[in-house]
């Protein structure tokens, strides 16, 4: 009989345990507390959208050695119980007066010795996913241990992903890539834009997402204001450019790059800006090794955009992907992570074209020891026009 496991095979997470437990060594840590929902699908494989509800919180233990142990709501143990974790320890929730703290500290209590350290994400692109009186609670319950920040220890593991991980976020992006193809069905002069939203949407549920957890963009003359606005009712008119950007979600992997369209023929300085983004990102495409700083890429995208007449956009030019829409590290001046193989990442360099106007392009890509690779269908050259 198979053993039982969701997603991946079970020698998957054992792999992604094992390597925890080495950083955990390194760092003198006898746990480790997972309760973010990246963190615990990434260890487990428990796959599910009752995250969005805040009722509830959930725990994953890692301990020194051995096997992952989850202390959770009672209503998720029959999903749970189709993973690979063999041992579940469940209460009734939510429970005003003890909502698991009596539970999990008693399982951490009987996994690390009494002066010993408990490993807790604490850094950039964490969150702790309890209330902070109960954390406060089980920090009483289980001095003199102590909790340590265990943010390098999950993310220099979880930054590197496996041939089967990078399989399911290329995948993603195949169905955007498929969706982004058939725009001109839904888009056009006199189409609201939110029309346009929620037809892009049906799309990628149609090329195969299991859901759409993040789609934004904008329109305007030569460009559009921001990368985050929801859309409005205001209808597409000629001389538009418009941009969709998505997290579509396939098995729990999501892929985030965006496409530019010009509505009736592009203006030239539509024109130009698209070739400087797309000629910048391709000239980084060629150049991006392991050993560089996360800064460099920042770097090497801006000069690439002014040596082109462009003038860059503040903020990131691009981050990490995976489980989440957006993962460590951050393409920004003061980034000083260095990339590794295996990393998958976004190029995303952006443009201002004249005040409150921008315009941003965005690729997905795998690094590999001799270069990047593309996951996302690679971007037209020239801006296309939807008649």
């Amino acid at each position: 009989m198979a053993e039982r496991s969701l997603v991946f095979p079970a020698e998957e997470y054992r792999g992604r345990v094992a390597r925890l437990q080495a950083g955990m060594a390194a760092a003198g840590l006898g746990a480790l507390l997972l309760t973010a929902p990246a963190d615990v699908f990434y260890v487990t494989g428990f796959l599910t959208r009752f995250w969005e509800s805040p009722a509830r919180p959930w725990f994953l233990l890692v301990p020194a050695s051995g096997s992952p142990v989850a202390v959770m709501p009672s209503i998720g143990a029959e999903l749970m119980g189709r993973t690979w974790i063999g041992e579940i320890l469940t209460w009734d929730a939510p429970d005003p007066e003890d909502d698991g703290v009596s539970l999990l500290a008693e399982t951490l209590a009987a996994m690390v010795p009494e002066r010993g350290r408990i490993g807790l994400p604490m850094g950039l692109e964490t969150h702790l996913r309890m209330p902070v009186r109960d954390f406060r609670e089980l920090e009483r319950r289980l001095a003199p241990r102590a909790f340590a920040d265990a943010t390098a220890c999950v993310q220099r593991v979880r930054e590197i992903k496996s041939e089967a991980e990078i399989a399911k976020i290329r995948a993603s992006c195949a169905i955007a890539g498929r969706a982004f193809a058939r725009v001109p069905e839904i888009a056009g002069a006199g189409r609201p834009l939110d029309a346009v939203f929620r037809g892009f949407q049906r799309l990628l549920l149609e090329e195969g997402a299991d859901w759409v957890a993040y789609l934004a963009g904008g329109a305007g003359p030569y460009g559009y204001g921001d990368v985050i606005s929801p859309a409005g009712p205001q209808p597409l008119v000629r001389g538009d450019v418009l941009m969709l950007d998505t997290g579509a979600v396939r098995e729990g992997h999501f892929c985030d790059f965006d496409r530019n369209f010009s509505i009736g023929p592009a203006s030239d300085l539509a024109r130009q800006t698209h070739a400087a983004l797309w000629e910048a990102t391709e000239e980084c495409l060629q150049a991006l090794r392991p050993g560089m700083l996360a800064r460099d890429v920042h770097g090497m995208l801006c000069a690439g955009l002014r040596r082109r007449g462009a003038e860059p956009g503040g903020g990131r030019l691009g981050h990490g992907l995976g489980l989440s829409l957006t993962e460590w590290p951050s393409f920004a001046p003061k980034d000083a992570t260095p990339l590794r193989p295996g990393m998958v990442l976004t190029l995303e360099p952006g443009a201002v074209l004249r005040p409150g106007c921008i315009m941003v392009h965005e690729e997905n890509i795998v690094l590999r020891a001799q270069g990047a690779e593309l996951l996302s269908p690679r971007a037209p050259a020239d801006l296309p026009e939807i008649a």
